[in-house]
């Protein structure tokens, strides 16, 4: 089905000649550079690699700088720099909603709620927290469910580089492929968990040196920010520029989603089903060198996530300027371009050297994040709980480097599954309502109802994936209701995945056994376990660094960041 909103089809091999990137010997040897620092990183991590905790959560021995840093790169890939950039060039300033409420409060919310059980309770993974919590068939389920849904957004990442690296540079798409694959495949098959951190670290920076320039000469081009609101409101109207305008119930917008719809199926359902599950993000966090670096790794990664939505928005917006048809039969140009015609467009070569490596840093943050976290839940949720057991440990650090590479693999499998949609930040929310949602609606029944029984948990998370998935696929995609975007529709998909799961559980948890009490303790609110009652570190007790402090700061500026664009 092919909605209003959504652009027609363009051929990649045009697009590689609209698009290509004037690059010459400085551009590549920057970008040769950064090729070697990534493996270098590597291969300093692989001497601190001893133990399968070693490798796959680096000992949790981490300061909380490195892994909130961490954090934000890699949910800063490729997917959200194209897709967010996408998003304002077909709705607008409407993205801000997906940082300043699809955001920060479930970060926060991570961080002060969900990681003391997490950490507390010692898992590994997010999965073996829902073992500790129901039984054996909710574990199974979620591990499966994870690991296919890592490979499907690693290959997300694969399949974007792919078409922009072929487009800027005139690389052939296997060839792009193959290069970063290999490169993630080996810091990572090195150094485990810490390499991938430490180059995320690096990642992060070197991603903001390609996003500031342009984002600034974009601005510069169209006038300043006056100059593009204005342009803006005379093609889009004035709703266009604006983060609620239009989105009173009844009313139509380029979303196609109310305030009620955005709030709740955004707000609440996608964010916190993504940002409190997700074990890509929340590995990073458990690799803390303690209780209070855990809980602060979300709230210092929440900081840099306020703000980044201008680079990302603003060369959408600007993009819209400069290609007025963007995305539609008028144009050569589909949405996910926008930020690659701008780098074609503004850019002097060494610039362009930053901005290309940039790119190409995101893809790979991106990629190795679901990478490392799909080799952690194969290795210690799948394989060594139902499939070999018992082994020594260093077999299992055998295994997860070899899953790894199987990871990648599967990976380039699945990356033209992405084709099919001109804005992949609509693909990976439509993932989410998947599988994230639903695992969601069954952590927050688990841990706030004591009552939620063992079995509950798998019928949810069943109930629920399939609920987003019948809504998505049939309601939506048959035309049964009309619902006037993909991002809409994953909206209203998360909703009736949530409250699907949460209906069952219920239900299921009324004629079936609950859990003992005593098997409770540091899984449910308002229960301890020994692990939650760990003294802060020399210096963690600084006022400045309280959870609390942090958490409520960033709530704060997130809302205060909507009010120059509410009217």
């Amino acid at each position: 089905m092919q909605t209003p909103t959504d652009p027609a089809p363009t051929s990649h091999m045009d697009l590689a000649a609209e698009l290509r990137l004037p690059t010459n010997w400085l551009d590549y040897t920057i970008l040769a550079i950064y090729f070697v620092v990534v493996l270098g990183i590597g291969f300093a991590a692989r001497r601190s690699v001893k133990t399968s905790l070693d490798f796959f959560l680096s000992g949790r021995s981490l300061p909380a700088w490195v892994t909130g840093l961490a954090f934000i790169a890699a949910n800063l890939g490729a997917t959200e720099i194209l897709g967010m950039a996408a998003n304002s060039a077909q709705y607008g300033v409407y993205t801000t909603h997906w940082y300043w409420i699809g955001a920060i409060p479930a970060m926060v919310f991570l961080g002060l709620v969900m990681m003391p059980f997490y950490y507390g309770s010692k898992v590994r993974s997010v999965p073996e927290f829902l073992l500790l919590r129901f039984d054996k068939w909710a574990h199974l389920l979620s591990s499966v469910l994870f690991a296919f849904a890592a490979i499907l957004i690693a290959g997300v990442n694969l399949y974007a580089l792919a078409i922009v690296v072929e487009a800027l540079l005139g690389w052939p798409q296997w060839v792009s492929i193959v290069v970063a694959g290999f490169f993630v495949l080996g810091y990572i098959t090195l150094g485990g968990l810490s390499s991938a951190i430490y180059n995320e670290v690096l990642q992060f920076f070197v991603i903001l040196a390609a996003l500031i320039p342009l984002s600034v000469l974009g601005l510069k081009k169209v006038g300043g920010w006056d100059g593009l609101s204005d342009s803006l409101t005379e093609s889009h109207g004035g709703d266009f520029v604006t983060a609620w305008g239009g989105t009173g119930i009844g009313s139509d917008n380029p979303l196609g989603a109310n305030w009620l719809t955005i709030v709740l199926g955004l707000g609440f359902v996608l964010s916190f089903g993504y940002w409190t599950t997700n074990f890509a993000e929340v590995q990073r966090a458990l690799s803390a060198k303690n209780m209070s670096a855990g809980q602060r790794t979300p709230l210092i990664a929440a900081f840099p996530k306020i703000f980044i939505v201008f680079l990302v928005m603003i060369p959408g917006l600007v993009a819209a300027v400069l290609v007025p048809k963007i995305g539609t039969a008028g144009s050569d140009l589909q949405y996910n371009d926008a930020i690659p015609y701008l780098m074609e467009d503004l850019l002097p070569n060494g610039v362009l050297g930053i901005a290309v490596t940039g790119l190409l840093a995101a893809f790979m943050a991106g990629m190795a994040a679901n990478i490392s976290s799909f080799n952690t839940v194969f290795t210690n949720d799948i394989w060594a709980k139902y499939v070999v057991k018992g082994r020594e440990d260093t077999y299992y650090v055998r295994f997860g480097r070899l899953i790894t590479a199987i990871g990648v693999l599967a990976s380039i499998g699945t990356a033209f599954l992405a084709s099919s949609f001109s804005n992949i930040m609509s693909y990976l929310q439509t993932l989410f309502s998947f599988f994230n949602v639903p695992m969601f609606v069954v952590f927050i029944v688990g841990m706030f109802w004591k009552r939620a029984s063992m079995k509950s948990g798998f019928w949810g998370l069943l109930v629920g994936t399939t609920a987003a998935m019948i809504n998505y696929f049939v309601i939506y995609k048959q035309d049964i209701i009309d619902i006037p975007s993909d991002q809409g529709a994953n909206f209203v998909s998360a909703i009736a995945g949530f409250v699907a799961g949460a209906v069952v559980m219920v239900a299921v948890s009324l004629f079936t056994a609950p859990k003992p009490t005593e098997e409770l303790q540091g899984l449910v609110y308002g229960t301890r376990s020994p692990g939650m009652e760990e003294p802060p570190a020399e210096g963690d007790d600084a006022w400045y660094r309280k959870p609390a402090l942090l958490g409520w700061s960033a709530v704060i500026l997130a809302a205060a960041c909507y009010i120059p664009f509410s009217f």
